[in-house]
């Protein structure tokens, strides 16, 4: 019997310790039990992953759920499965397709008609480092769906928003903004070779500085935005970084990865944390790194680079002439409006 005591030991104190250690880099969950009955939270890209996470919580906490998603069979499929699993009859699928301007328009339309408040708006959809592929109306396919389907949903649904205050942004953006650049000469990718992974940088970078723009120009509004990277989740976004698609990989390198990278259970924790947190009353224009406040890249500071992005969106988007986009204070006498 003594022989096995080493072994088991051993063996207790690795799991253990993996435990610990997976604990630690996830972030944990949300420690909020805050439920949020008689609210109305939008979720785009909520069929899976990450998405369909935070619906489910939401909607265990009492919330009426709207999901936005593209495929329409699996966005049916997972809200009943939400509400059979949460007995919340209140969680709806819409069709939404970020890649298409007429899309999230629509979209936005049958969400202001149809809901007396939107409470929380989650942009939570996104593609990763898919080939050069263009949008509906011509744009890179991670940068239309990353920021410009996401900024159009957000300007439209704002006066929404305004009226449901106190009320959340929350926009989904990554790490990978650090080695982000936005290059307003080439923003599509059409003079220069194409780069699938400076591609996302540059687009998840623009959601650091929409939300940081966004929450200036919504000052004393009573709606706060925030930016958050979720961690490393094991979901469909990284189906075209071709990662385990080798022997080597798969066998040797997945042990260690599955130490690093969460469930979307646990992914989803941080939207949850945001959405949801009492701590976070009030608090906007901020960067959150899983659940802990962090300053994101030196190039997510550049006011002036935020807000040309702001202005170069809202003229391809459609919304300057209308004046739907959200407004700033205006330029200084003799101050060009444009960067």
């Amino acid at each position: 019997m003594n022989r096995y005591i080493l072994p088991v030991s051993v063996i207790g104190t690795v799991v253990g310790s993996a435990v610990l250690i997976k604990n630690q880099v996830t972030g944990g969950r949300c420690p909020s039990k805050a439920t949020i009955a008689g609210k109305t939270v939008v979720i785009t890209g909520a069929n899976t992953g990450i998405g369909k996470e935070t619906a489910q919580e939401l909607a265990k906490r009492g919330g009426r759920i709207i999901m936005g998603c593209r495929d329409m069979e699996k966005c049916e499929a997972a809200a009943k499965e939400i509400r059979g699993k949460t007995l919340n009859p209140h969680v709806y699928a819409h069709h939404l397709d970020l890649a298409s301007l007429k899309s999230v328009r629509e979209f936005a339309e049958r969400v202001k008609k149809e809901e007396q408040t939107v409470d929380v708006l989650i942009n939570n959809a996104g593609v990763m480092r898919c080939p050069a592929w263009k949008t509906e109306d011509g744009f890179d396919m991670q940068f239309g769906v990353n920021h410009l389907g996401h900024f159009l949903l957000t300007n439209l649904l704002l006066d929404k928003l305004k009226e449901s205050a106190p009320s959340r942004v929350i926009n989904l953006a990554s790490l990978a903004h650090l080695v982000g650049k936005i290059d307003f000469e080439d923003l599509n990718w059409e003079k220069k070779k194409f780069d699938t992974k400076q591609a996302y940088c540059q687009s998840k970078l623009a959601n650091v500085l929409f939300t940081r723009e966004l929450a200036k120009r919504l000052q004393g509004t009573g709606v706060t935005v925030n930016a958050v990277h979720p961690g490393v989740v094991a979901t469909e976004l990284g189906r075209h970084t071709g990662l385990h698609q080798s022997h080597f990989s798969s066998s040797v390198l997945s042990p260690f990865f599955s130490l690093l990278v969460k469930s979307p259970e646990l992914g989803a924790q941080p939207s949850i944390y945001l959405a949801v947190s009492e701590e976070m009353e009030g608090v906007t224009g901020c960067y959150y790194d899983v659940m802990t406040e962090k300053e994101p890249a030196p190039q997510a500071l550049d006011e002036e680079v935020a807000q040309k992005l702001w202005e170069v969106s809202s003229r391809l988007v459609g919304l300057e002439d209308k004046g739907q986009a959200g407004k700033s204070n205006p330029p200084a006498k003799g101050q060009s409006k444009a960067a």
